[in-house]
């Protein structure tokens, strides 16, 4: 199957919930209506359950309990609102993949989020953006496995869809890999060209003669968080560090695992996505 194949199949490319393309659209306006927002979510009962349960989350740490969507709104903040929305719009397109574990999958997806804000903040790229790209950096090994499950089952037991060295057997095999058509579901869904940019060349910032420092950011992200899940020490860690995409950013080793070992995702917040 080719790219623009994969890419026109109606099964593997679902649509977007009409709820949450309008949620998205009226947060992305430079004067975001308050109001509307809370309409618009509180139509929506999932959405608004996972908002209640982050607001009441460990991360907010308050004595009282929030319990109504404006509440949660006051407390939380558009940018957050934003990345949830958002990943209620990608784990509601997709729900149980063959071939793929959807709680690793979504804990990996956070760690590689939360991993690009922090690193967006260090070289002053709008956090907000590189949390939201590191969201859904990886929706395109989804789209794989829905359009070509077969395929994607032999190519798994080589490579597992979380291996390092993923995209380049994918484009061994087709000639593309998901971050090829990460980039055409975001194009489909309308999301802003910085983030389908940061997806298309994140594997490779340097292709084409081309350095895009988000891509970068989710280069690093991707990799650390990748390594996680094959249980890097730190010698592997050090030895297969990508230190040319990050002396392009102004990252050293020490700044790119400062998050070790706090901070990775917990099982209570990939529960908020599935």
């Amino acid at each position: 199957m080719t790219l623009d194949d994969l890419l026109a199949s109606d099964t593997a490319l679902p649509s977007i919930p009409k709820i949450i393309a309008l949620l998205l659209n009226e947060l992305d306006r430079p004067e975001p209506d308050l109001r509307k927002i809370s309409q618009l979510i509180n139509t929506d009962p999932i959405l608004t359950t996972r908002l209640l349960q982050l607001a009441n989350s460990a991360q907010f740490q308050l004595s009282s309990q929030i319990s109504s969507v404006s509440e949660a709104l006051a407390l939380m903040g558009l940018d957050q609102v934003r990345s949830l929305a958002t990943a209620a719009a990608i784990a509601g397109a997709f729900r149980a993949i063959p071939g793929l574990d959807m709680n690793q999958f979504w804990r990996y997806s956070l760690n590689v989020a939360k991993l690009s804000r922090t690193l967006g903040g260090m070289v002053r790229q709008k956090q907000p953006v590189a949390f939201t790209a590191g969201l859904i950096h990886a929706t395109g090994e989804l789209v794989m496995h829905l359009g070509m499950p077969q395929k994607m089952a032999v190519l798994s037991q080589e490579v597992a869809p979380l291996g390092l060295k993923r995209a380049a057997a994918e484009r061994n095999l087709l000639g593309y890999c998901y971050a090829d058509v990460g980039a055409g579901f975001a194009r489909t869904w309308n999301f802003p060209q910085t983030i389908v940019d940061a997806l298309q060349h994140h594997c490779a910032p340097f292709e084409n003669g081309v350095y895009e420092p988000m891509a970068g950011i989710l280069h690093l992200a991707a990799w650390r968080a990748r390594a996680k899940e094959a249980n890097y020490d730190q010698h592997d860690l050090t030895h297969n560090f990508p230190d040319v995409v990050a002396l392009a950013l102004g990252i050293d080793i020490d700044m790119a695992l400062q998050q070790d070992p706090i901070d990775w995702t917990s099982r209570a917040e990939v529960a908020v996505l599935v």
